[in-house]
């Protein structure tokens, strides 16, 4: 079984996002960029089937700037076999929507037979969650979403999901799309010989116009704004306090 594993080039989590001055967008300029944290999860998800002899090979695949070979270099050290990056805007600022995304995921599909497409459930950057269910449409495969754990046996897979109320498991008959949640592995680092390794792998690269897709935005950006700062915390002196304190805010 072959799984393909799509990864989103997005600004490192652990930085503190800034937002242009004159509202127009996020300010990109010195900042890292890393591979989205449940993309990453999907990765060793994958990495994990393919050692444990369920599949035969990894494919990363990427749809966006040049840049975003970075990311998929990233996931070939990790453990991935191949790497596609499909080229789909020149402009770093650009966010290729869902359902482009999607409809090109749908082409490389059909070139590439996979038996399992591993996504992250969501993008850090936009918190889009769509990309996966809009795949699962356009193919018409099973899908499972917010896997939590993941077990393939054979031509199904049982997905546990998180959901709201608690965990639900279900079983899908393959070739699926799953999209894979924080819990569901610890994503390893890459080592120096792998790191090493990952340059010498091969990584193909494609345009979006390669399968036909438009990647002209349907959504426009109107302002980008920083949230509200949070007011100071008060300290009360008792629970009667608190709790009038608490009506007076309209809480209770």
């Amino acid at each position: 079984m072959k799984v393909l594993v799509p990864v989103k080039r997005v600004i490192d989590y652990n930085v503190k996002v800034r937002v242009k001055s004159d509202g127009s967008g996020v300010d990109l300029a010195n900042v890292k960029m890393s591979m989205n944290p449940f993309d990453e999860i999907a990765v060793e998800e994958a990495i994990r089937l393919k050692e444990a002899g369920k599949a035969e090979e990894v494919v990363a695949v990427s749809i966006g700037v040049k840049q975003s070979q970075e990311t998929l270099r990233t996931a070939l050290a990790m453990g991935a076999d191949r790497a596609i990056l499909i080229v789909a805007a020149d402009d770093v600022h650009t966010d290729i929507e869902p359902l482009a995304v999607a409809k090109i995921l749908k082409a490389v599909i059909d070139e590439e037979a996979p038996g399992l497409v591993l996504c992250g459930k969501q993008a850090i950057d936009n918190d889009m969650n769509a990309t996966g269910q809009m795949l699962a449409a356009l193919t018409g495969w099973s899908q499972g979403t917010f896997a939590s754990e993941l077990d393939i046996e054979g031509d199904s897979a049982t997905v546990t999901r998180e959901v709201d109320g608690g965990l639900q498991t279900i079983k899908i008959k393959m070739p699926a799309i799953v999209s894979v949640d924080l819990r569901l592995n610890e994503p390893r680092y890459a080592s120096l010989p792998n790191i090493m390794k990952a340059k010498k792998k091969p990584l193909d690269e494609k345009t979006a116009a390669d399968y036909g897709v438009d990647t002209a935005p349907r959504l426009e950006i109107v302002k980008t704004s920083e949230p509200e700062t949070r007011k100071a915390g008060e300290i009360v002196g008792s629970v009667d306090e608190l709790v009038a304190k608490l009506k007076e805010a309209g809480a209770l």
